[in-house]
């Protein structure tokens, strides 16, 4: 009565004695000998049965509609019909709700925030006034979006002066973010997240930060200000970059590398100062 998958040739010597009732198989992976299971060939077995836990999903957890009480929604908030507000959250002037959005027990929204449709933001999500998050997007509990930036300058006395910073924070479409990662507000313009980006628990994102689009951000990573990161780059466990850096498109670093200057080209990088693991 089981359903699997196979997506690596080198599991394939499992197939025959598996006890599972169907095995999604991706069909470049070779296989002549026999099985009391049925085997369904598709184009990328993994992809495959994400789509179908995507259907299990939604059976476990549906979207919600309609406003618990008691929450908090400033005069003038327009909640769509097909939208969740649960008990609990605070939604501030002039929010701005798309079609669909779910917003969980004990979220705050602040003043002026924009959030898109069919964006999930789950319990004990902190959104600061002026930000931007856009369609399709999921904030875990605990995130933290638009946060002051740590800008600090001393003064003569060697006391530190606070930096305002009156930025943003623009999260664009299809975007997840973990729980307890926190993306500072910039301290003038904005801290941008690409589309499609996927930033992994505890993620330290600063101000005025650019993280590419379809980058994968893993758990406790941080960025120091004012970096730039490319497309499609992967960013292991522990990784740490310095400040007002550039790192290009298709870069992958190492768990725990310590990027601490500009990556000139593509490829993959480890080490602290991160150097290039092909060589």
């Amino acid at each position: 009565g089981q359903l699997t998958f196979l997506c690596d040739q080198k599991y394939i010597a499992h197939l025959p004695s598996t006890h599972a009732s169907v095995v999604l198989m991706t069909e470049s992976i070779a296989f002549d000998g026999e099985t009391n299971a049925t085997i369904i060939r598709v184009e990328n077995a993994r992809a495959a049965m994400g789509q179908l836990l995507t259907l299990v999903a939604k059976a476990i957890n549906p979207d919600k509609q309609g406003i618990e009480q008691p929450c908090f929604i400033s005069e003038g908030v327009v909640v769509p019909e097909d939208a969740y507000v649960g008990a609990f959250a605070y939604i501030g002037k002039n929010v701005q709700l798309g079609k669909g959005v779910q917003i969980y027990p004990h979220a705050y929204i602040g003043d002026n925030v924009r959030i898109g449709d069919n964006t999930i933001i789950y319990s004990g999500v902190k959104i600061y006034y002026n930000c931007i998050v856009g369609k399709d997007c999921i904030l875990h509990a605990g995130s933290v979006v638009g946060a002051d930036g740590f800008g600090f300058e001393p003064n003569a006395q060697g006391i530190n002066q606070k930096l305002p910073q009156i930025g943003n924070v623009i999260i664009e479409d299809d975007v997840e973010i973990g729980a307890n990662t926190t993306i500072d507000r910039a301290m003038m313009g904005a801290t941008i997240v690409h589309k499609n980006a996927k930033l992994d628990n505890l993620v330290q994102v600063a101000h005025n930060v650019e993280v590419g689009e379809s980058d994968f951000l893993c758990a406790q990573v941080g960025i120091a200000g004012s970096t730039k990161i490319g497309a499609h780059c992967i960013l292991a466990g522990q990784v740490g970059v310095a400040g007002h850096i550039e790192l290009p498109d298709n870069c992958i670093f190492g768990a725990q590398s310590g990027v601490s200057g500009n990556i000139r080209k593509p490829g993959m990088y480890q080490g602290s100062p991160a150097i290039d693991a092909m060589n």
